[in-house]
């Protein structure tokens, strides 16, 4: 439940998303009326990517109520419709076909993982709807796709930035411990750019998506004496058996594993893995520091990369709205193909790759005793 106290208080939303929280302080609300204007959602509550869609909601429930006190879309409350996919490309296809065609939202958001995405894009696509992804560019075929943005890197720059990182520490024989879903993208992209950074791979280990047992494949892995490990996966159970079978050695993971939820899935072992992210809740840049003690003041934690993310995707849904009114489902997708300055990322929906952030972007930090710090290392090439 949101327990903030900061209600009745005006959140600027736009390409000012950041430096509008500023204005939480502002007394004024304009007056609601009509109908809600709703807007789709499906998200990954339960299932492997639990742990992601649970984020992106308290930060979307938020967000919308914060809309809501801010006056809404022209006056017009917004109603945010939530269903659960399990984790499943086919139930969230079948949830986005509820939302889309029974409830006739204007415009939908999702999902969480990858392969979910993808099966709503298929609709939102054929619609000609906006669909605001929080996930990375996935398949190739979503570059076809014109109504369809991004609020996370594309994999390709998820790996430059682990890259960069495993280049800096002078990094040079890398072992992989991956799951076969997420962990695979990213690999994939891995092994396209590693010869670049001068970088080669000791053992490279594939585990099922929701595996609860990985120490054989860790062991291997261990056993090719690797300088440092990448492990990436939406779960905590790959971390926790790669120090279990003693790999000493640093780790080095993507965005998809730094949710605080797998944090304390990887218990003991959550030391000494370095992530290359956008938000360390802990240690917020100052453009990010407002979102942060609000999210804390609501549900008394801290927010990491997909609330963020959540709360950028319903941000950016409202301004399209705000622009294009709430009918015109392609005047709304349009609407959303420019740059915009979110609280995780900057963004250019205008981009090829459909998300516009670059590589610079990044922050780096490091779990030392299941705290997050962030790091002094800072990429400054761009994407």
């Amino acid at each position: 439940m949101i327990r903030t106290k900061i209600s009745r208080r005006t959140v600027l939303m736009g390409t000012a998303g950041v430096t509008a929280l500023g204005a939480l302080h502002a007394p004024a609300i304009a007056q609601q009326g009509g109908e809600p204007i709703k807007i789709g959602a499906v998200l990954c509550l339960t299932g492997p990517g639990a742990g992601l869609g649970q984020a992106e909601r308290s930060a979307m429930q938020l967000a919308e109520k914060m809309v809501n006190e801010a006056g809404g879309v022209n006056g017009r409350p917004i109603r945010v419709l939530i269903e659960d996919d399990g984790s499943k490309p086919d139930i969230a296809k079948s949830k986005a076909e509820a939302l889309i065609f029974n409830e006739k939202v204007p415009l939908m958001i999702g999902s969480s993982l990858t392969a979910s995405t993808g099966a709503i894009a298929a609709l939102t696509n054929g619609e000609k709807m906006a669909q605001v992804a929080l996930t990375g560019l996935g398949p190739a075929i979503e570059l076809t796709y014109k109504s369809l943005y991004h609020v996370l890197p594309p994999q390709p720059l998820n790996a430059r930035a682990m890259l960069e990182y495993t280049k800096a520490q002078n990094f040079k024989k890398i072992g992989v411990l991956h799951d076969s879903g997420y962990g695979q993208l990213v690999y994939n992209s891995l092994r396209e750019q590693a010869a670049a950074y001068g970088v080669s791979f000791a053992a490279v280990e594939k585990f099922e998506v929701g595996a609860q047992d990985v120490s054989t494949q860790a062991a291997k892995v261990r056993a090719a004496q690797p300088e440092a490990v990448y492990v990436i996966a939406t779960s905590p159970v790959p971390f926790r058996g790669a120090r279990q079978v003693r790999i000493t050695q640093p780790i080095i993971s993507a965005i998809g594993s730094s949710p605080y939820d797998y944090v304390r899935g990887m218990g003991e072992y959550a030391d000494d893995i370095v992530f290359p992210e956008f938000l360390v809740g802990e240690d917020p840049e100052p453009h990010q520091k407002a979102f942060v003690d609000m999210y804390k003041a609501a549900y008394n934690s801290l927010p990491k990369n997909y609330e963020a993310a959540g709360w950028d995707a319903l941000q950016i849904a409202v301004n399209a709205l705000k622009k294009a009114g709430p009918t015109d489902r392609e005047a709304i997708a349009q609407a959303m193909r420019e740059p915009y300055r979110g609280v995780m990322a900057s963004y250019n929906f205008a981009a090829p790759d459909l998300t516009g952030i670059e590589l610079s972007s990044f922050v780096f930090s490091k779990l030392v005793k299941t705290q997050f710090t962030r790091l002094p290392f800072k990429v400054t090439a761009r994407s």
